[in-house]
C-alpha cells in the first residue's frame, strides 16, 4: 500500500520530462547546412523576407502604423519570436534593424519569465525609434534592454482603429503581433537586444 507513492513520484515526473521535452523539441530538429557562410546569407534573406511580410501585416491590423513606420528614425523587426514555458519560460528570436529603408545590422532577442503555464507560442515584435539619439544609443550599445537601458511605448490600438497619440510621442515605440493581430497590455520590460556578429 506504502509503495504507490514512488510510482506516483515516478509518474508525476515523468510526465514534466516529456512536457518539456516536446515543448523544446522544435530545438533540435534543424539539419547543419553545408556551408556556414551560404546558412548565414540564407537566414538573412528568410529574415528580409519575414521582416517585410511582418511589416505588411502590421499595415493591415493598423493602418496608421505605416505612417509611425516611416517617419522612424530606425525600424527593427523581430518576425518570429519563440517563447517556451515549463515552469520557467524563455524567448528568443533573431531581427533586422533598417535605417532609411536599408538593411543596418543583424539582431537577437531574449528573455526569461517565470510562470506556472506549459506550452510554446511565437509572436512578432516590431520597435520604433522615433529620434536620431534614441536610435543612436541602441547602435552603440554592446546589449540593449528594454526598462534599464530605454522604455519602449507598446502601442495601443483605440476602439476606433488609431493609434494612441501619447504613445506614438514616446522615442521608442513597439508593436506586438500574434496569429490573432496586434496584443494588448503587453510588456517588453527586461527584453535584451544584442547585435549579432555575422
Amino acid at each position: 500500500m506504502f509503495d504507490t507513492f514512488p510510482v506516483l513520484r515516478r509518474t508525476s515526473m515523468a510526465i514534466a520530462i516529456g512536457a518539456a521535452g516536446l515543448i523544446f523539441a522544435g530545438c533540435t530538429t534543424t539539419t547543419p547546412s553545408k556551408s556556414p557562410a551560404a546558412s548565414t546569407s540564407e537566414q538573412r534573406q528568410s529574415m528580409n523576407s519575414a521582416a517585410n511580410a511582418t511589416l505588411a501585416k502590421l499595415y493591415e491590423a493598423a493602418p496608421q502604423s505605416k505612417d509611425l513606420v516611416a517617419r522612424a528614425k530606425g525600424v527593427l523587426v523581430f518576425p518570429d519570436v519563440l517563447s517556451g514555458s515549463f515552469i520557467v519560460g524563455a524567448e528568443h528570436g533573431k531581427g533586422v534593424l533598417r535605417v532609411g529603408g536599408q538593411n543596418a545590422g543583424y539582431y537577437s532577442t531574449t528573455a526569461g519569465s517565470i510562470g506556472f503555464q506549459a506550452g510554446a507560442q511565437s509572436k512578432a515584435m516590431i520597435l520604433l525609434f522615433m529620434t536620431d539619439d534614441a536610435l543612436n544609443k541602441f547602435r552603440n550599445s554592446s546589449g540593449w534592454t528594454v526598462g534599464a537601458d530605454a522604455t519602449v511605448a507598446v502601442v495601443n490600438i483605440g476602439a476606433n482603429g488609431r493609434i494612441d497619440t501619447n504613445t506614438a510621442q514616446q522615442p521608442v515605440v513597439g508593436f506586438v503581433m500574434n496569429n490573432g493581430g496586434l496584443m494588448a497590455g503587453v510588456s517588453l520590460a527586461g527584453t535584451k537586444i544584442s547585435k549579432l556578429d555575422r
